[in-house]
């Protein structure tokens, strides 16, 4: 996947606000980790399961900026993910990547980046991104 960083960031068009689906243990964070070293982003990336929110920041030649990597899993209402400040996450500059979106489709803008990933075996994934 992490070789696959220059084309799928070629995709993004320059939009920065992506939704990733799949299922656990298909490798969204992973996803997110490879993009994170591709943006310039030192030090360790890890799960936001029980933070909800993992703010990153990066550096790229002269393009400074951050990273915010949401994990919705536990949320169990689109109350609670603007009682997060869903809202400002989806409106703001930096690069955002929400894991498990689909509580929060129904406020969605257009124009997120939307990244599948499917397990195809042990060690092998599809990344279908739209």
């Amino acid at each position: 996947m992490q070789a696959a960083m220059p084309e799928i960031f070629a995709q993004f068009a320059g939009r920065r606000k992506a939704l990733l689906y799949g299922e656990m243990g298909a490798g969204k964070t992973t996803f997110v980790k490879f993009f994170c070293q591709f943006l310039g982003v030192e030090g360790n990336t890890a799960s936001p399961t029980f933070s909800l929110v993992n703010e990153y920041f990066f550096q790229n030649g002269n393009e400074k900026g951050t990273v915010r990597h949401l994990d919705l899993y536990r949320l169990k209402s689109l109350e609670e993910a603007l009682d997060i400040g869903i809202e400002d996450f989806l409106e703001d500059e930096s690069f955002v990547f929400i894991e498990w979106p689909q509580i929060i489709e129904p406020i969605l803008p257009d124009g997120f980046v939307k990244i599948e990933i499917k397990i195809l075996s042990k060690n092998k994934r599809q990344v279908n991104v739209d």
